[in-house]
């Protein structure tokens, strides 16, 4: 059985990473490096970085803070916000990261995605999409882009169907409703998903305890999950370390890296 893997998902705004519930009210946590080095000593599996106002300031990627992190951390680095097109894939992927994050620009030119993997293969590329209930969509949930700012229309689960045709290695679902909210994972969601692709899953918006962790790996396929909230939000009573979230999942018979010590 795959091991499920624990990723911390930065939000990044002007190199520091922030917090917020449903996309709204950030509140500062830390310098991006800095809190990247302490996951990575912390045996986190994975660390997404997302630029959150670069799609709607029409701006590119910070570059600069990209480094900075790659510089600290050997895990698997995913990096998205402002690429609009292959040279900004590029470098990106020269600074430090390993896989490209793609959501604005995906569903305002889905060709990009079948030329990132071209280029790089398909592993390299996730798409990263941000959905919300909508009882007039067939599915129930629509994208949304532009940092969850603006509705789009496209039904969530026929645009992941058609993101992993057009070469995606990876779908990241992050639920708008739950986002923040410390209430568990969109387990609906996720189990919708799961029977529309057959590439990896992540869960993302929700996290807020270890049991949430346990509900999305047994009652879900979903492979890995953003636990942001959970390490570091500064609206929860107490934050977990990751040894003892993985500890946690290993005593309930779910197969995760185990912390070295």
């Amino acid at each position: 059985m795959l091991t499920k893997r624990l990723i911390a998902c930065f939000d990044i705004i002007d190199g520091r990473v922030t917090k917020a519930v449903r996309f709204q009210d950030n509140i500062d946590v830390a310098p991006a490096e800095e809190l990247a080095h302490i996951l990575y000593e912390a045996e986190i599996d994975e660390l997404i970085f997302y630029d959150i106002t670069a799609s709607s300031e029409k701006r590119p990627i910070d570059i600069e803070t990209v480094k900075k992190v790659a510089q600290l951390v050997f895990i698997p680095f995913t990096v998205g916000g402002g690429i609009k097109n292959l040279s900004d894939m590029y470098e990106t992927l020269k600074a430090g990261a390993e896989k490209i994050s793609i959501d604005s620009m995906a569903v305002r030119d889905p060709s990009i995605i079948t030329a990132g993997a071209k280029a790089f293969g398909s592993q390299c590329i996730v798409l990263s999409t941000q959905v919300k209930r909508e009882k007039n969509l067939p599915s129930g949930y629509e994208v949304y882009i532009d940092g969850a700012r603006k509705a789009t229309g496209l039904d969530a689960m026929e645009w992941i169907k058609r993101a992993e045709e057009l070469g995606a290695g990876e779908i990241c679902l992050n639920s708008i409703d739950n986002d923040g909210t410390l209430l568990g994972y969109d387990l609906n969601l996720m189990k919708m998903a799961q029977g529309k692709v057959s590439i990896p899953l992540i869960a993302s918006g929700g996290a807020g305890k270890p049991e949430h962790l346990s509900d999305l790996f047994t009652e879900t396929e979903t492979q890995a999950a953003i636990i942001s909230s959970m390490l570091y939000s500064p609206r929860l009573e107490r934050n977990f370390a990751v040894k003892e979230l993985k500890e946690y999942l290993l005593t309930s018979n779910i197969p995760v890296r185990p912390p070295s010590c």
